[in-house]
């Protein structure tokens, strides 16, 4: 009897069912319904995809072996397909070498780009900060410090002056 039960409903004892749905938010009701959609679309695969890849699959194959049954067959043909390929692969070496140098440049470039100028303004911002941290220290024993002092002792003497009712404003 409980197997058919939707998540959100519990059995009670005597009374019923109980949906519990009413104590949570709606927000969290979409989340949790997000969640669980989420979760059953990763694990279930189409039919029509596991088709196509088997299909796919198969054509592969046999392109693979029609490929090698005319290689064997047909020698001459082969040889020439071979030194194709093998220009081919002298052409994409050479691409392959010219981006690289490309590359080596734009790299140097940017050791340069870090070096001149990037490491000037750090160095300029380290001497600022510790230009600004001599001048709070300056500012926090010069200044901070003797107006707290100041303070202390006023409160002191309004306090003494209070102990000894010499103040003149209105009793609490």
């Amino acid at each position: 009897m409980e197997k058919n039960l939707p998540p959100d409903v519990t059995p009670t004892s005597s009374q019923g069912f109980r949906d519990d749905s009413k104590d949570i938010p709606s927000s969290f009701q979409d989340i949790e319904s997000n969640t669980k959609l989420q979760t059953s679309e990763q694990v279930q695969i189409p039919a029509k995809t596991i088709v196509g890849l088997i299909i796919g699959g198969v054509v592969f194959i046999a392109l693979v072996v029609l490929a090698v049954y005319f290689l064997m067959t047909h020698a001459e043909q082969t040889q020439q397909i071979r030194d194709i390929f093998i220009i081919l692969m002298a052409l994409e070496t050479i691409l392959v070498g010219f981006v690289l140098v490309i590359l080596v440049i734009q790299l140097s470039r940017l050791i340069n780009l870090l070096q001149h100028e990037v490491k000037p303004i750090l160095e300029s911002t380290n001497e600022t900060v510790s230009t600004l941290r001599g001048t709070t220290m300056f500012i926090s024993e010069h200044i901070t410090e003797p107006i707290i002092q100041l303070n202390g002792y006023l409160a002191a003497m309004q306090r003494l002056a209070e102990m000894f009712n010499l103040t003149r404003g209105k009793k609490k």
